[in-house]
């Protein structure tokens, strides 16, 4: 998975104005990325009408890339220019102006859904554990090894040791079983 944001990565945390008019620019991000039609596109729009998402998503619909849209606007232009547009209702923002309350949340939830549902489908996850996770913190390494212990009812130095030495929970779980 990828995110692209319009501005690119400085407008996390600093404003690029007018970046999001920009129609053109989302296709031409995406283009070092080379997707093709084996990918999907989701565009993320809380109003459904910003012109850097809404270009993008058209560009990769004449390229035969299916497109989806998660959006809070039902009917949107965004909505309209997808195969499977996800339609949000929140109703009006607490903060007239802000879409980063209901919306945004909403949104995070959505995709929070669509990206466990692609791990499990590509095998990263076993049961309710994500045996795939990347070992980069020892808080990490410590769920790995408990994981690896449990389901394979070994003792957690064991774990540990398989674990670190096969690079993740389920290369460890397999490497073990295939003995």
């Amino acid at each position: 998975m990828i995110g692209l944001i319009a501005g690119g990565d400085k407008a996390i945390r600093n404003p690029v104005e007018n970046a999001e008019d920009q129609r053109e620019q989302g296709w031409n991000d995406l283009q070092t990325y080379q997707i093709t039609s084996g990918d999907t596109l989701v565009g993320i729009a809380a109003s459904g009408t910003t012109p850097y998402v809404i270009g993008a998503i058209e560009k990769a619909r004449q390229q035969g890339i299916l497109t989806a849209a998660i959006t809070g606007n039902p009917g949107s232009p965004l909505a309209l220019a997808v195969e499977i547009p996800i339609e949000v209702v929140v109703g009006p923002e607490y903060v007239t102006g802000s879409s980063r309350m209901k919306s945004g949340t909403a949104q995070k939830m959505i995709l929070n859904m669509i990206s466990t549902s692609v791990m499990i489908k590509l095998g990263r996850v076993k049961g309710n554990r994500m045996v795939n996770m990347q070992l980069t913190n020892s808080k990490l390494v410590d769920r790995g090894t408990r994981m690896v212990a449990q389901e394979l009812g070994i003792s957690y130095e064991a774990a540990n040791r398989l674990l670190l030495e096969q690079g993740s929970a389920r290369k460890a779980i397999e490497k073990y079983r295939s003995r």
